[in-house]
């Protein structure tokens, strides 16, 4: 009995000791998300209630900030900006994901080689695949537009500075440099469907495309649930693309809600304004994702 209780009282000081280790090894990192993350959110949800200059000290004006972008016609453009941006490349990168990762998901010779290919743009810079595009799009010298000239003798757009052709531009490049990224979850999904299920299925005599649409794509519910998700909160924060491609143009064809905050704090400096607009934007993105997350339950099957 004695020997139990030593035992014990040794098993919870061991337990304390690699509780106090295990916090301390955290302790920089809950550090830097309180000052760098929850303090800038408290921060930013404060200054949207001031009139706040950069320069010049906060003055609290409540809610006349959220009251100018409600009658701010640059503020809804650029809200619908990123609508139009969002339901543009959500559903795009969504298909050809899950397309390519069945593609992929196949055993033949240079496999890793193809799925390395696809995955190269997203750990590429930003800011050096917008540039690379921008050649791409330009109207004399462009890729896209000598390829349409040369084998289809059509005369492409100016796809940069053309009112109706900016944003489709912006989302090609942007679904194209996230795709990767999009089919490496659904390939991971993909493997985590036991095989047993199309062996059956098989012997049943299924067609491959029922495999696809009564095992694959049910069983897949939950990568595409979190991919839709994801896609949605990074079409929202949609920024270097704009910036570089277009700067917001031409007629603010292409100016989205981040860049317009961008605009406004730091080059108009008005950054209550500025803060207001990103809690505009954070409050949209928030329902949207609890709208997504109370009825998951009627489309999302987990195994």
């Amino acid at each position: 009995m004695a020997e139990q209780t030593r035992w014990q009282r040794w098993k919870e000081r061991l337990t304390r000791s690699e509780a106090f280790w295990g916090y301390l090894f955290l302790t920089p990192t809950l550090i830097g998300l309180l000052l760098f993350s929850a303090g800038a959110l408290l921060a930013t949800f404060v200054l949207g209630f001031c009139d706040w200059a950069v320069l010049t000290p906060p003055v609290w004006v409540g809610l006349k900030n959220y009251q100018t972008a409600l009658v701010d016609p640059l503020f809804r453009k650029a809200l619908w900006n990123t609508i139009y941006y969002t339901l543009g490349s959500v559903p795009l990168n969504l298909v050809f994901a899950v397309a390519f990762a069945l593609l992929l998901n196949r055993k033949i010779r240079g496999i890793m080689v193809y799925r390395t290919t696809f995955f190269m743009p997203v750990i590429s810079s930003v800011v050096a695949v917008s540039l690379l595009w921008s050649w791409i799009y330009d109207p004399q010298f462009g890729l896209i537009n000598y390829i349409l000239k040369t084998l289809f003798h059509i005369n492409g757009p100016r796809w940069l500075s053309d009112i109706s052709w900016a944003m489709p531009a912006v989302i090609l490049m942007s679904v194209w440099r996230n795709l990767g990224y999009s089919i490496v979850i659904f390939l991971a999904g993909l493997q985590g469907i036991p095989i047993e299920y199309y062996e059956s299925a098989k012997i049943d005599g299924a067609k491959w495309y029922q495999l696809v649409t009564r095992i694959t794509l049910p069983l897949l519910s939950p990568t595409t649930f979190f991919i839709i998700i994801t896609s949605i909160i990074g079409s929202f924060q949609v920024f270097e693309q704009t910036y570089v491609l277009t700067r917001g143009g031409p007629a603010n064809a292409t100016m989205t809600i981040v860049y317009l905050l961008f605009s406004n704090a730091f080059e108009w400096f008005k950054m209550g304004y500025a803060c207001a607009i990103g809690n505009v934007g954070f409050v949209i993105v928030l329902f949207v994702t609890w709208l997504q997350l109370k009825y998951q339950n009627r489309w999302v099957h987990y195994q």
